[in-house]
């Protein structure tokens, strides 16, 4: 009878142990992107840094990539965007040293490659500015979930024909003779380690003001995300 009783003890309490083992050993839930069950693959792309070195889908492989659609004459939204981004950098490199930041230039009539240089060294030397023609970009930037769109102002010659403004929070600047409107997303796009897209944060948006990304909250699900991986 005792050894019954000892057998059923030693049986609940291996039960019991595995229960807690998997509560502790299960992963957090994402909470704040959109992430991706299955990451969406990026389509084939050549882009070029503001060094003037090549970018396309090798130089994705092996980092988490945070990137962001953008342009050096946004008076708002890109410098929000990449100041918050530099205020949480180490934090994402604490997650993973393999992380970085990743501007694609909207604006390729402006947007120089000088310019992109002395622009994205101003928040943080170790992030890229990258630029290519509005062929590249516009099917880029629609694989990864984003969209852009350039006004009337520019001409016709300059712009890709047919783009529309996506859904999410945008900027949207007058134009002059001498500027014209870029409509962006303000999203953030994470590419895996894979070259995959990841997960997309969206930035915080309310009436009349700026939309901004959440550093903590992106902080919070990168770490989840990355133990998912």
């Amino acid at each position: 009878m005792n050894k019954i009783v000892i057998l059923i003890v030693a049986l609940g309490a291996l039960a019991a142990g595995v229960m807690l083992f998997g509560q502790l050993n299960k992963k957090a839930p994402v909470e704040f992107a959109l992430h991706y069950q299955q990451a969406r693959d990026v389509k084939a792309f050549e882009l070029t840094d503001h060094l003037g070195e090549a970018f396309n889908n090798a130089s994705l492989k092996g980092h988490w990539s945070w990137v962001f659609f953008g342009y050096t004459s946004c008076p708002d939204v890109c410098p929000t965007t990449l100041q918050e981004m530099n205020f949480i950098y180490d934090d994402l490199k604490a997650i993973s040293n393999k992380s970085q930041v990743l501007l694609v230039s909207v604006d390729p009539k402006r947007d120089t490659q000088a310019k992109l240089a002395s622009y994205i060294g101003y928040f943080n030397p170790e992030f890229k500015a990258l630029y290519g023609h509005h062929g590249v970009l516009f099917p880029f930037a629609r694989n990864l979930g984003l969209m852009y769109a350039i006004t009337e102002s520019e001409p016709a010659s300059e712009k890709k024909s047919g783009q529309k403004v996506n859904s999410d929070a945008k900027d949207n600047h007058g134009a002059t003779a001498t500027s014209y409107l870029v409509d962006h997303s303000a999203s953030l796009v994470l590419i895996n380690p894979a070259g995959k897209v990841e997960a997309i944060f969206k930035p915080k948006q309310a009436l009349g003001e700026v939309p901004v990304i959440e550093g903590d909250k992106l902080v919070s699900d990168f770490a989840k995300i990355v133990a998912l991986y």
